[in-house]
């Protein structure tokens, strides 16, 4: 299922083969975040053609609130809702778990829900978040669990590794005693949780990695901790998840963030920053970090990024989008979140070439102060 192809010799970063239902995904690479069924304002041929996704995910929570499980099974799943024939990851709510703190109660049966919508009450439990994910039929489904915040009292952070790991075995158990829905298969990847104590992140990694399991995710990162943190337990998990599985760094994060994490061993991103700031005109490109609002772009007539191939950077000037985002053009947000995402995926293949070549190691350290940079 997956195959390591190269190893950068200056640090942990790999290129592999990924193999998937529906299709082969080239790793390192980020995948664009879809949480209802949609990259919001991009049609999902301008993710094939343009933005070059080759995986993108949706989220369980959100997806069983609506369009509704019942209808995605009546269909076929949520790859033929909507009109998506490439590799697919379902989220399993555990981020709701710690993103609706406010709407939500936790006991070892599972998470009892007020819904943000409507306050309808909802329970998942680790047996039925695997049948939900079934339903909705992603090639990747992951474990339910918890994620906790930052900062996280380490008594609070053990209790609560230790119930994920109670509720992936259950989530194993149901997993492995059902069959998918819609003639292909799926794979279920558990999560590693232990907040920012490498103790507890070992432990976990250990527990989680005893699962033998095709894929393992690293959760609970990116959620407010400083990013010497991100990468120090990033380093522990890696130093002990197989090396022949692909990791999947959950939520994570800026481009500079992709990067160091690439170095350290991690094969799959997924973060919603890319699109939600492109809507509010912040744009990234290979020489630094543009918001687009500002009046110094106002006459600027170069391509947005004449570094990357992304693709809007070859069409659009500063000077243009600027004026769309001042005079609140619709096309404004969806141009940038083109350009965002298709950065994004240029960067991560970027990164696999360098692998390849061996030398990203040097590529990294020349890039990533360039990335960071406020123009």
């Amino acid at each position: 299922m997956f195959k390591i192809e190269n190893k950068d010799t200056s640090s942990s970063a790999r290129a592999g083969l990924l193999e998937t239902a529906h299709g082969v995904i080239e790793t390192p690479i980020f995948m664009p975040v879809g949480t209802i069924g949609t990259v919001k304002g991009i049609h999902q041929s301008e993710l094939t053609e343009e933005i070059k996704a080759q995986i993108i995910l949706g989220n369980t929570y959100h997806l069983f609130l609506r369009p509704g499980v019942d209808t995605l099974e009546k269909v076929g799943g949520l790859h033929k809702f909507i009109g998506w024939e490439k590799p697919m990851l379902t989220d399993s709510g555990g981020y709701q778990v710690y993103s609706l703190s406010g709407r939500r109660k936790i006991k070892e049966e599972g998470v009892k829900f007020a819904s943000h919508i409507d306050g309808y009450k909802l329970l998942f439990t680790p047996e039925n978040v695997m049948d939900i994910q079934r339903q909705i039929g992603a090639d990747i489904i992951m474990a339910f669990d918890e994620c906790t915040p930052y900062p996280c009292d380490y008594h609070y952070a053990r209790r609560s590794m230790h119930m994920t790991h109670r509720w992936l075995k259950r989530c194993c158990e149901r997993f492995d005693n059902t069959e998918p829905l819609y003639g292909y298969d799926q794979v279920l990847a558990p999560i590693v949780q232990g907040s920012t104590y490498k103790d507890l992140r070992k432990q976990s990694a250990e527990q989680i990695a005893s699962f033998d399991r095709k894929i393992n995710a690293i959760g609970g990162l990116s959620v407010g901790e400083p990013h010497e943190d991100m990468y120090a337990m990033t380093e522990v998990v890696c130093e002990v998840l197989p090396e022949e599985k692909p990791r999947y760094l959950m939520g994570v994060g800026t481009p500079d963030n992709i990067l160091e994490c690439i170095g350290l061993g991690i094969d799959m991103f997924d973060c919603v920053l890319p699109s939600r700031n492109a809507r509010h005109g912040l744009l990234y490109t290979a020489e630094g970090i543009i918001n687009i609002k500002n009046a110094k772009w106002r006459e600027d007539f170069s391509l947005i990024d004449a570094t990357s191939n992304a693709h809007t950077s070859r069409f659009h000037t500063k000077a243009y989008l600027h004026h769309l985002f001042r005079v609140k053009e619709l096309l404004g947000p969806q141009i940038a979140t083109i350009h965002n995402l298709s950065f994004y995926l240029w960067l991560v293949q970027e990164a696999r070439t360098q692998i390849v070549n061996n030398t990203f190691y040097d590529w990294k350290n020349k890039i990533v102060p360039r990335l960071k940079t406020r123009l």
